[in-house]
């Protein structure tokens, strides 16, 4: 077979420095933000040009966690609750044969940086801190909006959030957070950060988000969020 050799255009700066709680798809939670840092050699104003005019992007990238030497012709997608294998090419599951991942992302502005040359800042992310992007494309809604199009297999599933569970404890405890980071993280929570497959109402699940460990119980479509402590360095 052909090969051909792809390099990173730049990379992408998040919140999240595990893969554990990401989104499942870009634009979940508009809140989440990002940006996108591009390499020496494509870090010129001329780059950009006219991307200012557009409100989102398309953003290739690559899965770089889950690459693998031999690919799957059918994978267990956890938008399916991680238990019906389907064709890799019938699902939008991180491991793929060439792990390339595609995220729509808002534009929220671009910043020119005399040390990084022009710096996207982008919303409704689902990639972790690092990720390598392979290409960048404006989002066009005369072509690219299909508002009939078929949700497929996935129409019935991925649409519940689960209920936050609040109290005085965790409001203080939320207090730790930095304020721009706190919406988006009770929506993080409400759409349920755990792998699809996990359902133990008994255990603690923890991720780290801005810099903060975060952990919470899930019982019964509900979510108990617990404590926000500093993250180790």
């Amino acid at each position: 077979m052909e090969a051909f050799t792809i390099t990173p255009v730049a990379r992408i700066y998040t919140d999240f420095p595990e893969k554990f709680a990401l989104p499942r798809q870009s634009g979940m939670i508009e809140e989440l933000t990002g940006t996108i840092v591009f390499e020496p050699e494509y870090a010129r104003p001329e780059a950009v040009k006219g991307l200012e005019s557009y409100s989102h992007i398309w953003v290739l990238w690559l899965f770089s966690e889950n690459i693998r030497e031999k690919p799957k012709l059918t994978v267990r997608p956890p938008a399916l609750g991680g238990n019906t294998r389907v064709g890799v090419f019938a699902t939008r599951s991180p491991f793929r044969p060439n792990s390339i991942g595609l995220s729509c992302l808002k534009l929220e502005r671009i910043e020119f940086s005399p040390d990084q040359g022009p710096v996207l800042h982008v919303s409704g992310i689902d990639m972790k801190d690092g990720t390598p992007i392979l290409d960048i494309k404006p989002y066009i809604p005369m072509w690219d909006a299909k508002p009939a199009a078929s949700e497929g297999m996935i129409a019935d599933s991925g649409k519940l959030k689960l209920t936050l569970v609040s109290n005085e404890a965790f409001d203080n405890e939320l207090q730790k957070l930095p304020e721009e980071k706190r919406t988006a993280l009770l929506h993080l929570l409400e759409n349920d950060p755990r792998p699809a497959y996990q359902h133990d109402p008994d255990r603690i699940y923890g991720f780290t988000f801005a810099g903060y460990e975060i952990r919470f119980r899930v019982k019964d479509d509900r979510i108990f969020p617990l404590t926000i402590d500093k993250a180790a360095p």
